[in-house]
């Protein structure tokens, strides 16, 4: 698909893409001019239609948690963050099979999709479902695996915790429990109280006015932003309960990974670090449940290109209620 105003030859020499050239907030990004990308051997041209924002594109902006800059220590080498992407195929690399040309396609890339084009691995991709537009299929690739591994071992009854449950992983994984047939409580800030209810908890904490391991043990906590000590999630866990965090700040979860894992067998739990799968094999069976009702997928707002310094405040400053996308038109 051609874009409305650019002739073949430049549409096939230059692009648009948001780039960075250091660690900073939103006013290190600018839009640019760049070669369109060539697929190599096992690799797919895609025409972006739309890129969800992750709080990782954030992390990887400002450079922090450190472990954000383990692609580059002192500046960024990869200069387009954007991961999830959903758009057509405009061109496939030596030994493709599975994608043709103008073939629709959503999944997660290395990065590079805050641009007009982006390359991706073949295995990185997968069909977009025809009843879920573009921005809507762009929401999953990610958040998807995050929501499904972590909620996987929810049990009926089982009283279970997401911090952080009103960004994109989180709204997912309300509903994932609440399926399960779990009691849910769902924490984050005073903004997210409404939007987490909608989505099905049960109960919802203002994580700045209440300190949810104070409450009644859990039998799962999902945790996407680690930052308490492991004896505060230990105290919050029942016997025989598991806690698995997904982010955090690096001595968080270095606790976890060391001590808590100690802590957790001495007491009859589990603490660790939830080692997440990803790929279209983990990222679909979530988008089956879209589909077909079973699950929703909720955008707070889109942005243009030129907004996607604002689109990434909105989801590093905590602001975004489920998932906040970038279309191209």
């Amino acid at each position: 698909m051609q874009r409305p105003g650019m002739s073949p030859s430049t549409l096939r020499n230059r692009v648009r893409a948001v780039v960075y050239d250091r660690y900073g907030t939103s006013d290190a990004l600018r839009i640019e001019e760049v070669p369109t990308p060539t697929p190599g051997p096992g690799q797919v041209l895609v025409d972006v239609m739309a890129t969800s924002v992750n709080l990782s594109d954030w992390e990887g902006l400002v450079g922090s948690p450190f472990y954000a800059r383990f692609g580059g220590l002192r500046k960024p080498r990869r200069r387009t963050l954007g991961s999830d992407i959903a758009g057509r195929v405009q061109e496939v690399g030596s030994g493709v099979t599975r994608f043709r040309l103008g073939d629709e396609v959503y999944g997660e890339i290395p990065m590079g999709g805050f641009a007009e084009y982006a390359v991706a691995p073949e295995s990185a991709l997968a069909h977009k479902p025809e009843a879920l537009n573009f921005a809507q299929a762009s929401t999953i690739p990610q958040p998807g695996p995050i929501a499904l591994q972590g909620t996987a071992t929810v049990k009926p009854g089982e009283r279970v915790a997401i911090n952080g449950a009103g960004g994109g992983s989180g709204t997912f994984a309300i509903q994932l429990a609440k399926r399960a047939g779990a009691h849910v409580t769902g924490v984050d800030n005073a903004q997210k109280l409404d939007h987490m209810r909608t989505m099905g908890a049960d109960e919802v904490v203002d994580y700045r006015t209440q300190d949810f391991t104070m409450l009644d043990p859990f039998d799962l906590i999902l945790d996407m932003v680690a930052h308490r000590s492991v004896f505060a999630y230990r105290r919050a866990l029942a016997s025989g309960g598991r806690y698995r965090c997904v982010g955090g700040s690096v001595r968080a979860l270095l606790r976890v990974l060391t001590v808590g894992v100690v802590v957790g067998r001495l007491t009859g739990r589990r603490l660790g670090v939830l080692a997440v799968r990803p790929g279209p094999t983990h990222f679909q069976p979530l988008a089956d449940l879209c589909v077909s009702g079973d699950v929703r997928i909720h955008i707070d707002r889109t942005f243009s290109m030129e907004e996607v310094p604002q689109a990434l405040a909105h989801v590093g400053e905590g602001r975004a209620l489920g998932k906040v996308v970038v279309e191209n038109t």
